[in-house]
Formats: structure tokens, C-alpha cells, sequence
């Protein structure tokens, strides 16, 4: 959240308008509604997945496109749509140029570049993947101009969201094992997926990794593998409490993108802020769960879910 405070601060100011993937993070929805609104700056949830329904809401003001890709329920959202990543669209009255933004958190750099792919600025949350270890909190940018890093340094130095010296420390740790994790958590993820894809009391599975999903040839073409982050729903939030009560190798909490298996239930925890009209008209319904696969023995962790689900 510092590094998307940081960004927001050097790109955009009152009076500007921003696109926004409609099935965004709950903290990053939270942040642009009930804090930069106050400031002037207006927001549009759009489906990112949709060109057209992007270039439809283009207006003279719009200052940025700000996609979440790859996102839960299709992502990080917690629902796996896939967006489209390009530039933000131009045409705008103003001569201040627009730009696009990605937040590529849960695939990292290591299974997709929204920079090669035509974005301006690429936000992490350094706390997940990243990192990889569960014991630091921080985010990143980084940009395709230098010119706009000058501008993010400034805003940064000025408003102070820095990274403390010792959480700098892990992430530089974590990013050195960062290939050989991220194979693991795919080779993982894709069987757990296919896995909770064949289970009787499974809805839904949301992965792009299946070729069921409506984003798996957008995935394919832009991302080098699927990552760990999949989402499914058991139809109810009673289902998905009982799960969440007898899972064992697989953690309840709210992160992600650590060598081990974390659990959530969006509803409740990732989404909880976001007005429970607006998380349905998102699809994070009461039944969804999402599940971070970890790095552990995949038998264990489809036992650990075995186990779970013969509770519900």
C-alpha cells in the first residue's frame, strides 16, 4: 500500500480520473474510494478483461489505467480474470500524458513482464513472492522511464514510504531463490487446481491454468507459467468456514506467496471492506476460498485438502 500511495502521488491529482480492473485488491479499493476520492481524484471500476469496455471509459480526464494482472477470485481480486496488459489509452484533452500501471504480484517477473508488455509502472508487494519467506512487510515500482522514477523518488522521499534497511535485507535474500521457488509453486498450484477441478463439492475452480478458464489463452500467451494462486467455491460461507476449521498443512491467514501453503476466505478477510453488494457484483461470494499453494510435498497438501473438504 505504500508503493501504490507513492505511485498515486506522483501520477495523478484532483480532478484526475482513473480505470481501475474491477476485481482489485480490497486495501487497493479501500485506499482509492475512502481516501484519494476525498482529495478529488475520481475512480471507475471497469472489466479490465474487455478493450472495448476500457476505451468506452476513457474521458478527457483520465489520467491512468491501473490493472491488476494476474488477479484471484480470478486472482488477486480473489477471482483469476485475466487483463490484458497495454498502455493506458491517449486522447486525453489535457497535454499531461497518461499512464498505465500494473500490479504483478502474483506472478513476479519470473512468469510475467508488464513492462515488455506496455506498461509504465509495475507495483509488487515485496511481502509476497518476492520475499517468499513470510518475515517482512514492503512493496515496490518500478518503471519503463527513468523520468517517471525520478518522479516516484521524489514522492517517495517526501511523503516517507520507505523500506526499512533490514526488510531490504530479506527481499534482496528472497529474490536470489526466487526462479526455483516460483517452479515449485507452479508445478504445485497446477495440481492442486486440476485436483479441486475433479472434487465433487467443489463449484468452481478459478485457475488460469485450467483450460476451462476464460483466461487461459491470455495466460498462455503472456505468462511462462501459472504461479500457486487459485480460488474455489464450496457455495456457501458455513462450507467455507468448515474447511478452514480442519485444515492443518495449509495456514488461515490473509498473505500469500511464502514457501507455505496459506488459506483465506476473501469475504471475511482480503474483501472485507468492500461493501458486500459490490464483493458479489465482483464474484466474491460467501462460499469462495482462496489458497496459496506452497512449496511442501504436493501429496500433503491435496491429503491436507482431502481431509478438509470431507468435513463440508
Amino acid at each position: 500500500m505504500a508503493a501504490e500511495t507513492t505511485l498515486m502521488l506522483s501520477f495523478v491529482a484532483a480532478g484526475d480520473h482513473v480505470l481501475v480492473s474491477r476485481n482489485t485488491y480490497g486495501g487497493t479499493y479501500r485506499f482509492f474510494s475512502k481516501i484519494l476520492a476525498n482529495f478529488g481524484v475520481t475512480f471507475d471500476y471497469v472489466d479490465t478483461t474487455d478493450a472495448e469496455a476500457v476505451r468506452k471509459a476513457v474521458t478527457p480526464a483520465t489520467r491512468m489505467l491501473f490493472v491488476e494482472t494476474p488477479r484471484t477470485r480470478r486472482w488477486r481480486s480473489p477471482t483469476s480474470r485475466r487483463s490484458r496488459t497495454s498502455r493506458a489509452p491517449r486522447g486525453s484533452a489535457s497535454a499531461r500524458r497518461s499512464a498505465s500501471s500494473s500490479t504483478n504480484t502474483f506472478a513476479t517477473p519470473f512468469f510475467q513482464k508488464p513492462l515488455a508488455l506496455g506498461c509504465d509502472a509495475v507495483v509488487h508487494s515485496t511481502t509476497k513472492y518476492l520475499n517468499g519467506h513470510s518475515d517482512s512487510v514492503g512493496g515496490a515500482i518500478v518503471c519503463a522511464d527513468p523520468k517517471d522514477g525520478e518522479k516516484i523518488g521524489f514522492a517517495q522521499n517526501a511523503a516517507g514510504g520507505i523500506l526499512s534497511p533490514f526488510d531490504s535485507f530479506l527481499v534482496s535474500r528472497g529474490i536470489k531463490t526466487l526462479p526455483v521457488r516460483m517452479k515449485a509453486h507452479d508445478t504445485n498450484g497446477r495440481a492442486v487446481a486440476a485436483w479441486l477441478a475433479r472434487h465433487p463439492k467443489v463449484l468452481k475452480v478459478f485457475y488460469p491454468g485450467l483450460p476451462a478458464h476464460p483466461g487461459h489463452a491470455i495466460a498462455s500467451r503472456q505468462m511462462t507459467g501459472f504461479g500457486g494462486m487459485i480460488s474455489f467455491d464450496l457455495g456457501s460461507e458455513a462450507a467455507a468456514r468448515r474447511l478452514l476449521d480442519r485444515v492443518v498443512v495449509c495456514s488461515l491467514g490473509e498473505s500469500l506467496g511464502g514457501v507455505e501453503s496459506l488459506i483465506s476466505h476473501p469475504a471475511t478477510m482480503t474483501h472485507a471492506s468492500v461493501e458486500p453488494e459490490e464483493r458479489l457484483r465482483r464474484g466474491i461470494t460467501p462460499g469462495l476460498v482462496r489458497v496459496s499453494v506452497g512449496i511442501e510435498d504436493v501429496e500433503d497438501i491435496l491429503a491436507d485438502l482431502e481431509n478438509a473438504l470431507a468435513g463440508v
